[in-house]
């Protein structure tokens, strides 16, 4: 049984973990040889990873054409911003809007498919929407992007915050990153996340069952784009620009290898651990060679012939093995004293 099944903590030790190293990025990131910004990107790609594997480390949905969500997420955020109302609250509900609804109706097509037939056409969606933002120039600004996105300060009415700095921008997305993860850790052990889970171990049965898995698996794809769009837009925000390689292939395909090589398919986590891999390998491999990302590829290949569970899978083995080794040494008997002890014993004591 997946994750999903059985009662949650609402606050478990990962999480408290995951969001208190972030936090605590700003004291110590500079004295490791890295730069603020890192910890920003690492953090949205945690959002989109995390979005992303909520379609198939949970539901068993693949989609190698995510990044489309993710891209839409960034354009319409700008957009809006230069369009209609440059409000960040605005903008931001506005770009998740506009990604939840196309996912909404890609997800119309495609729900009916699985397996190898439903990653086809998810790859085929992703590349209409890329092709769309490379060729029409007067909305997307095709190849050169979309620039001038502004960092607009979080208006709460009575007080305003300026999100101009790297580090302003962290601690804004870091609490809307706090949102996603807390409202995702309660979804997938909700009971629409034990149906998702069901669907992912035997869709067949799910609907024998009495579950409109065509609904469910809609509503999956739904929401993961949604949550894809805003860490887009966060993203946009970030960059202060748009462009079209985020929805390209290759980038949806970094996602896929975030949450594989962290052990989505097995944990929760696994889509934090695997973004955070990812960025530093990027980083600190790109530090030595320009041929980073076929360095990565062979780890990733390693990974998967022989950890195919990843790295939260690699700590899960390691914990239920010392926790059999525990319970075996407890069930342990004593050992019987010899019966010629004892009579000795007693002789000694006459």
């Amino acid at each position: 049984m997946h994750l999903a099944a059985g009662r949650a903590a609402l606050f478990p030790a990962p999480l408290v973990l995951t969001l208190g190293l972030l936090m605590s990025t700003p004291l110590w990131i500079a004295q490791v040889g890295l730069y603020q910004y890192l910890a920003l990107e690492i953090m949205i790609w945690m959002m989109f990873a995390l979005g992303f594997n909520l379609l198939l480390g949970f539901t068993g949905l693949p989609s190698f054409g995510h990044g489309a969500y993710f891209g839409i997420g960034a354009y319409a955020f700008g957009l809006l911003q230069h369009k209609v109302w440059p409000n960040l609250w605005f903008d931001l509900v506005g770009a998740v809007l506009v990604a939840t609804v196309l996912g909404a109706l890609v997800a119309l097509f495609i729900s009916h498919k699985r397996g190898i037939y439903y990653a086809l056409l998810t790859i085929a969606f992703g590349q209409v929407f890329w092709f769309i933002a490379n060729k029409w120039h007067t909305v997307t600004g095709g190849e050169d992007g979309l620039l001038n996105i502004k960092r607009l300060p979080v208006d709460l009415g009575f007080v305003s915050f300026d999100l101009t700095s790297n580090n302003a921008l962290f601690y804004f997305c870091l609490a809307v990153f706090a949102l996603v993860l807390v409202g995702l850790w309660r979804l997938v052990h909700s009971p629409l996340g034990r149906v998702l889970s069901a669907i992912k171990q035997n869709e067949t049965r799910a609907a024998f069952v009495g579950y409109n898995v065509w609904l469910y698996k809609w509503l999956a794809f739904t929401l993961s784009a949604g949550v894809s769009g805003l860490a887009g837009a966060l993203f946009a925000m970030a960059q202060q620009s748009a462009y079209p390689n985020v929805m390209s292939l290759h980038n949806s395909g970094f996602v896929v290898m975030m949450v594989l090589i962290g052990g989505g398919l097995v944990s929760f986590w696994g889509p934090v651990i695997g973004a955070a891999f990812f960025i530093l390998a990027r980083d600190l491999l790109g530090a030595y060679t320009e041929t980073w990302l076929l360095w990565y590829g062979l780890i990733f290949m390693a990974m998967v012939l022989f950890k195919p569970d990843g790295i939260a899978g690699i700590w899960q083995g390691w914990m239920e093995a010392r926790r059999r080794r525990a319970s075996q040494t407890a069930r342990q008997p004593v050992a019987a004293v010899p019966a010629a002890l004892v009579r000795g014993g007693a002789d000694e004591a006459v």
